[in-house]
């Protein structure tokens, strides 16, 4: 889900994420038309590291215990 908003609405992606500011500098970047696909990469990008971090989460978590 989180993938299709990625690239529908770049911007919004951010702030599902946590990461306000970004989201806010998206959302500038993206008003404008060249902005669209360099806003939507860097949208993209950002969930990959989401995830990633998510997992490196759960696996500590998982070797603590």
């Amino acid at each position: 889900m989180r993938l299709l908003l990625a690239f529908l609405l770049p911007w919004l992606q951010f702030f599902t994420i946590g990461r306000p500011i970004s989201g806010v500098i998206c959302l500038i970047l993206q008003m404008t038309l060249v902005g669209w696909l360099p806003a939507t990469i860097w949208s993209v990008y950002a969930l990959s590291q989401y995830k990633t971090d998510q997992k490196l989460k759960k696996l500590q978590k998982m070797h603590q215990q």
